[in-house]
């Protein structure tokens, strides 16, 4: 669905008048800078090697790591529900659960699909729910963040209410910082694929540590966060 910009030239026209110069309304570029630090960041790290810092880096974001291969990956899932209580459970509707030969365990367990004809009930599921399950389209080995598209089959609140996260990784998927993720979601645009209007960026369980510097995790979001990375190549 594409928006309507009203009055744009009125409102640039007065920012320019206020900063003194002519309105500029054509040749104008990116511009092409001397110095781009943010793209040496792990420049040459392998994909092993992305894996390696974003374990190194869920330890300090207090997010359990596991690593895990296809085979492997129902033995893991599993261990982990089991370890964190187990259900409810809620997962978006990804076709990637079945591809990867969790719909059978995940249904075992007690799994609510998101289902956008269901409306507020979702919300509800998400909420007395113990953990919640995602994909993560893009994890940032850097910061171990993981980024999460939301759309009608994937509501946001499926990482927020739960009381765990649970976020799958394939290991394909890493990529050493923000600038790459920016860069990957700008070409999507570019070849006018279809971009979500909520595109969530998640590093481990909330912190906070605004009262004394006393950290606390968990404040306003799940306790517990765990990344299953999956070799997939």
């Amino acid at each position: 669905m594409n928006g309507t910009i009203h009055n744009e030239g009125t409102f640039l026209n007065k920012i320019a008048q206020n900063l003194g110069r002519a309105p500029i309304t054509e040749g104008i570029s990116v511009p092409v800078w001397k110095h781009a630090p943010q793209k040496e960041v792990l420049k040459h790290a392998t994909q092993n090697d992305l894996v390696e810092e974003l374990q190194e880096q869920s330890k300090r974001v207090h997010t359990q790591f596991h690593l895990t291969d296809s085979k492997q990956v129902v033995q893991c899932l599993k261990q982990v529900i089991e370890e964190l209580g187990n259900g409810p459970l809620i997962i978006p509707k990804d076709d990637r659960f079945s591809d990867y030969g969790l719909a059978d365990t995940l249904k075992e367990k007690g799994v609510h699909i998101w289902d956008h004809q269901a409306g507020q009930k979702n919300i509800e599921k998400a909420e007395s729910a113990n953990i919640g399950i995602t994909f993560s389209e893009m994890t940032l080995a850097e910061s171990a963040t993981v980024v999460l598209f939301s759309s009608k089959d994937h509501g946001r609140s499926i990482s927020f209410l739960p009381s765990c996260h649970v976020s799958i990784i394939p290991k394909s998927t890493i990529v050493p910082r923000m600038t790459q993720a920016a860069a990957a979601i700008r070409s999507k645009v570019t070849r006018g694929e279809l971009v979500p209007s909520c595109i969530n960026f998640i590093t481990g369980p909330s912190n906070s540590a605004d009262i004394e510097m006393d950290l606390v995790v968990g404040v306003h979001g799940p306790i517990q966060a765990v990344y299953i990375v999956v070799e997939d190549k």
